[in-house]
């Protein structure tokens, strides 16, 4: 039996919400901070694991698509932030 379907929904959408925002600051220049950022947001957010985003999609409400856009737009934030002070922590100019 494989199990690679199996995904946690939220990735997707966590990295679709780092994509958007990437362009804010230069940030956007390195992917290790880019998957620390993904690391941080999905560590905020509830486990929604499916074989097929496809399938989840149908059976949600447009509420509940709203309240998870919502919820991965402040973790992908709160990451967000808090890479930015760590990394400026490390870093003072």
């Amino acid at each position: 039996m494989s199990y690679e379907n199996i995904r946690n929904h939220y990735e997707r959408l966590v990295i679709d919400e780092i994509h958007r925002i990437e362009t804010r600051d230069e940030l956007k220049t390195d992917p290790e901070i880019l998957e620390d950022i993904a690391c941080v947001a999905l560590n905020h957010l509830p486990s929604r694991y499916v074989k097929h985003s496809v399938d989840l999609i149908y059976y949600l409400t447009l509420d509940e698509k709203n309240e998870m856009a919502a919820k991965v737009e402040d973790a992908v934030s709160q990451g967000y932030e808090l890479t930015r002070k760590n990394t400026d922590d490390k870093n003072p100019t």
